[in-house]
């Protein structure tokens, strides 16, 4: 489940930068209800991106915005409390992985669904009836 986050030069620290995937991505399997859950662990990853600030845009200008996007499946964080709790727990962790001065309205996180079959891993296609099935068998 690709996480991406896309950020402008100097305003994630060094630190953030190393840490911001890992953290988002226990976010989200916390969020998920899949803590320990190895088949879940295993398909959350994801990129950084550190962009010129000129690169980037909010409202026609440049500005200082760090995007946070989580591609899922169409099962994925499947009500609003679960997005809720990811987007506020991303958030947070944004908020404290930048630089000082980062504004709140500077964070944006976006929740993309793949329609149901529209999820694979190598060549193989997951309905969200298969990947449910998958994850529960990793917890027994």
């Amino acid at each position: 489940m690709p996480i991406t986050v896309t950020a402008p030069e100097g305003v994630l620290t060094e630190a953030g930068e190393r840490e911001i995937l890992p953290r988002l991505s226990a976010a989200l399997i916390e969020a998920s209800g899949a803590t320990g859950n190895a088949f879940f662990t295993a398909i959350v990853g994801g990129t950084v991106h550190i962009l010129p600030l000129r690169h980037i845009y909010a409202g026609g200008a440049n500005r200082p915005v760090v995007m946070v996007e989580l591609k899922l499946p169409n099962i994925g964080l499947g009500s609003i409390e679960t997005r809720n709790a990811f987007i506020t727990t991303a958030a947070g962790i944004v908020a404290e992985l930048c630089v000082p001065g980062h504004k709140p309205e500077n964070t944006w996180i976006n929740i993309v669904n793949a329609p149901d079959g529209g999820w694979g891993i190598g060549d193989r296609q997951f309905t969200g009836d298969a990947l449910i099935a998958a994850a529960t068998a990793a917890a027994h």
